[in-house]
């Protein structure tokens, strides 16, 4: 960092860890979409399953990435209080807790598979659910290596190093697509060649994060992983940060879920609509999102270094960014939804609503979308994880998803009901959070003391 600066963190220092982590999340959310397109060639049944099968494995996913971030926020609180022994300890007890934690929830999942899977999607057609076992089971193998690139990604954006995670990500979902042209469609292997791909990609990250990690020219680095052993007052702190952030992150899941049941209702045209705008909103919203990932590690290092009004300084600054960000993303998808929806192939009546709704988004999320995310993200830094769990859950529940329920089954909206529930969320919370963020009660954690 800068010694000239009056900062932390200079503009220029700001500019190397938020630019990385922008461009990892949109390069991987477009990657996604386009594994989605490749793996829907093989067939209906299949799309159908990664479908149903994905919407398990994004609740594990986002749980993991909660619960590793929770590890990098002790780890840069350290770093900021100049106690490199602390952090190293740190990151190696993240490292323990990430891999026995997605180790077991695999083994769980192994062993349990075809009953949850009934359990959850009931009696889907036969060749869908026998496609979901087989997706399921090579994507089960895959969660310890989630885990474990998870932990040291977040450890290597505790410590200012964002564009080493950002390399592997994208030179991952680049395999991962080049394993789906060879497994689905030179070899011919359908739904379960496409699952093969993304459980290689996944150790490929693992491995490669873990290999970095080992580099001494990093005031965090790891060694000697088989030599890791528990010290549970540093797993205690990792867990009082990490549990909440990942029930918060799996109830927004479970509100997904319950969602998508009432959208099921209304038919095709807005099934396929309402699906549609929720790839075009998080086209919009991903890059955002990544200035929130990097102001934990901003936050954290002056909450460790005991520069409270810097870390208020930086929420300010840094939600400003986002808005930025936020303004010009929702412009951008806004001009491309149209050609989107048309190279799409989307039936006219999908096509009308899809564009009704992301009109919607686009008025309504830079209002309210920053102040109900950004901020938090701070807070969180800080140790504050408890409220912005329970504000956060009873939000997305009365808003979210009984707002929107009610909207379509009472009242007879279309999937714009789903929208309008998202919008009303936002500002809830942008009320709540903004009110949290001017009373600085958020800075009274002490994580590390």
């Amino acid at each position: 960092m800068c010694p000239q600066s009056p900062h932390l963190f200079s503009n220029k220092d700001l500019r190397r860890l938020l630019v990385p982590i922008m461009v990892e999340q949109l390069l991987t959310s477009l990657m996604g979409t386009a594994d989605t397109m490749m793996v829907s060639n093989v067939g209906s049944a299949a799309i159908s399953a990664v479908s149903l099968v994905d919407s398990i494995n994004i609740l594990v996913i986002q749980a993991l990435s909660a619960l590793a971030a929770g590890g990098a926020i002790l780890c840069s609180q350290y770093l900021g209080s100049k106690d490199l022994k602390a952090a190293n300890r740190s990151a190696r007890q993240v490292l323990l807790v990430m891999a026995t934690l997605s180790g077991a929830l695999s083994l769980l999942c192994l062993i349990f598979r075809t009953p949850l899977l009934r359990l959850i999607f009931g009696a889907v057609e036969a060749e869908v659910m026998t496609d979901s076992q087989i997706y399921f089971f090579f994507t089960l193998l895959s969660f310890p290596f989630i885990g474990l690139y998870d932990a040291g990604a977040s450890i290597l954006r505790a410590q200012n190093n964002s564009r080493g995670p950002m390399t592997i990500s994208v030179t991952s979902n680049l395999l991962n697509i080049a394993g789906n042209a060879l497994l689905i469609f030179v070899l011919h292997m359908g739904v379960a060649g496409a699952a093969i791909s993304t459980l290689l990609s996944r150790v490929f990250c693992a491995a490669a994060v873990l290999w970095q990690l080992r580099s001494t020219s990093y005031s965090i680095h790891v060694r000697r992983y088989f030599t890791i052993r528990p010290e549970p007052e540093l797993i205690k702190k990792i867990l009082f940060i990490g549990i909440p952030s990942g029930i918060e992150n799996g109830m927004f899941q479970f509100g997904k879920l319950a969602i998508q049941s009432t959208v099921s209702t209304l038919g095709t045209a807005a099934i396929a609509a309402n699906a549609m705008t929720g790839i075009l909103e998080a086209l919009n919203g991903v890059a955002a999102m990544g200035v929130g990932i990097g102001l934990m590690t901003v936050v954290g290092q002056c909450i460790g270094a005991g520069r409270k009004d810097e870390a208020i300084y930086y929420i300010k600054k840094l939600s400003w960014i986002a808005e930025a960000v936020i303004i010009a993303c929702c412009l951008t998808v806004f001009l491309l939804a149209k050609p989107i929806t048309v190279l799409g192939g989307m039936e006219k009546e999908s096509a009308r609503l899809c564009l009704q709704m992301i009109t919607f988004v686009t008025i309504a999320k830079p209002i309210s979308w920053v102040l109900s995310f950004v901020p938090a993200y701070g807070m969180r830094a800080a140790g504050d994880v408890k409220f912005s769990m329970i504000v956060s859950c009873v939000s997305m529940w009365l808003c979210r998803v009984s707002l929107t329920v009610f909207l379509c089954r009472a009242l007879g909206f279309g999937p714009i009901a789903v929208w309008i529930g998202m919008a009303a969320d936002w500002t809830l919370r942008s009320f709540i959070f903004l009110w949290r963020f001017h009373s600085r009660r958020w800075l009274s954690h002490h994580v590390i003391h």
